[in-house]
């Protein structure tokens, strides 16, 4: 079904449960956050999933995008417990998860767009505009989404100034 093999079917229904929790977490906290019981579970799908990818693409694109979403979950799942970056550790750590979400849905939009409906998919070449209309819609989704996060980063490190200030 939809011309995916056995492995691909794993790397697939691995990689799935990441999306969902990344919109829970992006709707609750603001931000992908690692060290929560959804941010363990993204940590475990998105692993397999960017792991799997290596046996079954058939484009060398796809090599890339596996080892830079393997590389940013894991800066961006150990940067937190390097205590010399400071506040700069949550901003580092928020972009790089925020990154890994990004790839995953560029992936799964395309996936979908060549392969929907079985047979005869709504995407058929590489630079079809469906295609790269719905990257370039990401892109932009990434760049507010990105923005809004530091932007409520920077209000949080403020509000903690000022309750630790008013305090003393």
């Amino acid at each position: 079904m939809f011309g995916i093999s056995p492995l691909g079917w794993v790397h697939t229904l691995s990689s799935l449960p990441a999306i969902p929790l990344a919109i829970y977490m992006f709707a609750r906290y603001g931000r992908i956050v690692p060290r929560s019981r959804p941010g363990v579970v993204y940590f475990i799908s998105m692993l397999i999933g960017a792991a799997t990818v290596f046996p079954i693409a058939h484009q060398s694109a796809s090599y890339g995008i596996g080892a830079a979403t393997i590389l940013l979950l894991l800066a961006g799942y150990g940067i937190g417990r390097i205590s010399r970056f400071g506040r700069a550790g949550k901003y580092l750590e928020t972009i790089f998860l925020s990154l890994t979400a990004f790839l995953l849905m560029v992936l799964t939009v395309s996936e979908i767009l060549r392969r929907v409906p079985n047979g005869h998919p709504i995407v058929t070449d590489l630079k079809s505009p469906i295609l790269l209309g719905s990257q370039a819609i990401l892109f932009v989704i990434l760049i507010v989404g990105m923005t809004a996060q530091i932007v409520h980063l920077r209000r949080q490190g403020r509000l903690a100034k000022f309750d630790s200030t008013a305090q003393m």
